[in-house]
């Protein structure tokens, strides 16, 4: 689906907010929900869940007296316990008491809970979105399905100008002389690409029903535009997917890697470039930018890019995923979040990357409202990153996150009794103080980076 064609109605500011919007709440949803649900098993009462602050819009109370909500400021939502006033407001020493007089409601507090309830019903919510994340990895695996070993083409994408002598069913042996490797073996793939001709149209070797056959086709990687990268030089410009690149400084190209190539030797220069849209010529003036990438290796390098991914000139053929295979694959690609986020921290606090590769509220909607645009499958798969990077981040060791209340259940753990009330009430306004300034410094990478 593509949700391009909406634009229009809401326009670009609404479309952003209504695409922030819709992917940061799905996110908190769940993670309160695990809050919710986990806590509910262990013995606490959970009294309101609400989506969003501020004024209240809408709420039901349910058959076990919890009260569903919806505010007005969709910026968040939170899960109140019961006797979570009284452990704001520091009255835990009179709730404590008031076990004598009732234990049992003792019992369904927060705080009266044990602490393997308290435990769980906090790390519940982080746990929950990396879940979230997994099945929706595993989703879009299933969706796309398993591309088959061998380069057998499942659809065709036509491009400007070329004829193209491929059929759907093909098996591509070889193109432009240049012998087709498995593609289990990236390396042996991308010295395969690396090694083709730069040249408009290529001759490929096919087995076509059981006989080779020699037909004639379009560079395998034309200077087609698949995705463009949010918030980059082509975003800014207004390049979009499905655009063919025809000349890069009025001279032509054949494939993307000759726009990749003539990028690089900007070194930030712009260029001009040329394109098809819808049979329309236009015209647009990319300047690179220097930007960080991760490497296999767990490091960065920087480059200059413009912010566009090419494709292709077909489809893989593929097959039908199992499901245990695929959320198998959705673990990893958490995993892997997880690991990337940690690398990119390391490498800020090192000096080695710029502290700009750090995103706040205005670049996220930004990026949501720019996939929304471009593909639904983007966009989800936006919602499954986000939702790994906001369950880590609430596991840091900051108190008002879960990963601090986990910090102090495991003081309590240790020592057998809970941390200082006043040193924690001092904690946690720090920890307020840390959220904000992290904010604050990411809201300033975004307007000014």
């Amino acid at each position: 689906m593509d949700l391009a064609a909406l634009l229009p109605q809401f326009g670009g500011l609404a479309f952003t907010i209504v695409a922030f919007i819709g992917a940061i709440s799905v996110i908190v949803a769940v993670h309160e929900y695990g809050h919710y649900i986990v806590g509910r098993w262990s013995g606490i009462f959970p009294e309101v869940f609400s989506l969003g602050f501020g004024p209240v819009l809408w709420s039901r109370v349910d058959k076990r007296g919890t009260r569903w909500q919806i505010a007005a400021i969709p910026m968040g939502g939170f899960v109140k316990f019961l006797g979570d006033a009284d452990a704001a407001s520091g009255k835990d020493a009179e709730a404590m008491a008031a076990a004598e007089q009732d234990p049992e409601r003792l019992r369904k507090t927060m705080h009266g809970a044990p602490l393997w309830a308290r435990a769980a019903t906090v790390a519940a919510g982080p746990v929950f979105n990396f879940v979230l994340s997994a099945f929706i990895f595993a989703g879009l695996f299933m969706w796309q399905g398993k591309p088959v070993e061998d380069m057998i083409v499942g659809g065709l994408k036509p491009v400007p100008g070329v004829e193209n002598g491929l059929e759907v069913g093909d098996e591509i042996l070889s193109v432009g002389g240049v012998a087709v490797p498995k593609r289990g073996d990236p390396l042996a793939w991308q010295t395969f690409e690396k090694s083709l001709p730069d040249e408009t149209v290529l001759t490929y070797v096919v087995d076509r029903n059981g006989q080779d056959r020699e037909v004639r086709g379009p560079h395998i990687r034309p200077a087609f535009v698949s995705l463009v990268t949010p918030r980059g030089a082509a975003d800014d410009v207004g390049m979009a997917p499905g655009d063919f690149i025809t000349h890069v400084d009025g001279a032509p190209i054949a494939s993307f890697d000759a726009l990749r190539e003539a990028v690089f030797e900007s070194e930030g220069r712009p260029i001009l470039v040329d394109v098809l849209r819808d049979g329309k010529e236009l015209q647009f003036a990319l300047a690179a930018r220097r930007t960080d990438l991760p490497t296999a290796d767990g490091g960065f390098e920087t480059r200059w890019l413009v912010g566009l991914q090419g494709g292709l000139m077909f489809d893989f053929a593929t097959e039908p995923m199992a499901p245990w295979r695929a959320l198998g694959l959705g673990a990893i690609s958490v995993w892997s979040t997880i690991e990337g986020t940690f690398s990119g921290i390391s490498h800020m606090v090192s000096g080695q990357i710029s502290t700009c590769n750090l995103s706040g509220p205005i670049g996220i909607a930004e990026t949501s409202g720019s996939l929304a645009g471009q593909s639904l499958i983007n966009y989800i798969g936006l919602i499954a990153a986000l939702s790994t990077a906001i369950g880590l981040i609430n596991l840091f060791p900051v108190p008002i996150l879960d990963g601090g209340h986990l910090m102090f259940f495991a003081y309590e753990a240790i020592t057998g009794r809970q941390p200082n009330q006043k040193v924690m009430q001092a904690l946690m306004a720090l920890g307020v103080v840390m959220v904000l300034s992290l904010m604050v410094f990411s809201i300033g990478n975004d307007l000014f980076c």
